[in-house]
């Protein structure tokens, strides 16, 4: 005990002295007569008297100038307090709390109270929001799992029924199993994008696995279009003027068969194949055209054409541009889709239903699109909106059924690039300054 207790105040009603202080490992005595004649006047409250007319004399561990300096000094003290007939008071819950905010703080009173009411109210709004945060992160993990429920439930439903899809085209005429395939392939396209849309909140493993089952069908449609509607070879004749001439208009060759290229997936919105094709192919430096008459709700198909100008006036059916190098190429309203593969260093205009361009690096184009364009394995490709004009634009945009108000030139997918919330770096917009707007010769 310190040096302030040992020096214990005379108390009345012939209490005994408190044990003076006695070197290390021997015990004070306790019925010592001696007194110390000064009054420890820290030490308060003065006694009172309990309920059962014994004086009650303050715990010291209730204060810390009144600490032990051992157990066995306590257990001294203890049985002197009780040899006079003293009740020993016991703190209760907060006075350790108390002690400790005294003994660190060194306020008393009422301003060593509000010290304690204050770092009492600090440690409960500590334990709240503990309390809280856990709370919210239990409530994010749950929602992250909802999440991922939903979108394995909603993956492996659409996946189910594209392969129904595919498995129905099996043993279907030609005109069926392009109808079957041009829906399986949008179903495709909306499953790649609703698993772009959930890649933050998916664990890589899960969105490995998604990947993989999301290649395999468009593996299994690519296949299946190889089968059922095989590649056909086209004769094709140009017939051009003097070679003085700038411009070598090129007459159509209409092909008695009805049949589309398969990998282009040739067909109208309906699905039905469409009854004839003209075309372009395998052609340098020349100046190509050809008008409504020639290509009004028919399928275009240019092929191998390398430093070529051509002009498309007119609603055609489907366009087809495979082995472009070096070329412009303006198109009027196109009714359904635009199928772009292997084109490089190119400027093309066209306004279409569905743009799907593959393998093309370095190409610009204007682009009047109702739905959103799709690239894949793309590289330097970069849009504007459509800009070219001819006099009876107006009439063609009303014969392909197209919107000219609604034009989604700048919304583009690529499909090599699955990162949400971050552009591709396959694409670009042509910046305002370096758009072509006058396209005459």
């Amino acid at each position: 005990m310190s040096a302030s207790m040992r020096d214990f105040c005379r108390m009345s009603k012939g209490w005994s002295s408190p044990p003076k202080s006695t070197p290390p490992g021997e015990f004070p005595d306790p019925n010592s007569s001696s007194i110390n004649e000064r009054v420890l006047e820290s030490w308060r409250p003065a006694p009172v008297e309990s309920s059962q007319n014994s004086p009650i004399v303050e715990e010291p561990s209730l204060r810390p100038e009144l600490a032990y300096n051992s157990l066995e000094e306590e257990s001294v003290w203890r049985d002197h307090f009780r040899n006079n007939g003293l009740t020993v008071q016991q703190p209760d819950n907060n006075m350790d709390v108390v002690a400790e905010v005294n003994k660190e703080s060194g306020f008393a009173g009422e301003s060593g109270a509000d010290k304690i009411q204050e770092r009492l109210q600090k440690r409960h709004q500590a334990r709240v929001e503990h309390a809280e945060r856990r709370k919210e992160a239990k409530e994010s993990q749950s929602v992250a799992e909802e999440k991922g429920e939903y979108f394995y439930t909603t993956f492996n439903k659409e996946r189910a029924s594209i392969e129904e899809l595919l498995a129905s085209s099996s043993g279907a005429d030609r005109a069926a199993v392009a109808q079957t395939l041009e829906e399986a392939t949008a179903k495709t396209v909306q499953l790649q994008k609703f698993l772009n849309d959930s890649m933050l909140f998916l664990k890589q493993y899960d969105l490995r696995q998604a990947q993989a089952a999301l290649q395999k069908l468009q593996t299994s449609l690519a296949e299946i279009r190889e089968e059922a509607l095989p590649k056909k070879k086209f004769g094709f004749r140009a017939r051009t003027k003097a070679t003085d001439q700038v411009s070598a208009p090129v007459s159509a060759t209409r092909l008695a068969d009805a049949g589309t290229p398969a990998d282009s997936g040739s067909t109208n919105v309906d699905g039905a194949v469409a009854p004839e094709q003209c075309s372009f192919s395998n052609m340098d430096n020349v100046s190509l055209t050809k008008t409504a008459e020639e290509i009004q709700k028919r399928d275009v198909l240019l092929s191998h054409l390398t430093n070529c100008k051509v002009r498309l006036v007119g609603a055609p059916s489907t366009l087809h541009l495979k082995h472009i190098d070096s070329c412009e190429i303006l198109c009027g309203p196109v009714s359904s889709s635009v199928f772009i593969d292997h084109c490089t260093n190119s400027t093309l205009a066209v306004p279409c239903q569905q743009l799907r361009t593959h393998n093309t690096t370095d190409t610009q184009v204007y682009l009047h699109v109702t739905s959103r364009a799709i690239i894949e394995d793309c590289r330097g490709v970069s849009f504007a909106p459509f800009s070219w004009s001819y006099p009876t634009l107006e009439e063609d945009f009303t014969v392909a059924g197209l919107d000219q108000k609604r034009n989604n030139w700048n919304q583009v997918d690529d499909f090599n690039w699955l990162a949400a919330g971050t552009p591709s770096p396959n694409w670009t917009v042509i910046p305002e300054v370096d758009r072509k707007t006058n396209w005459d010769p």
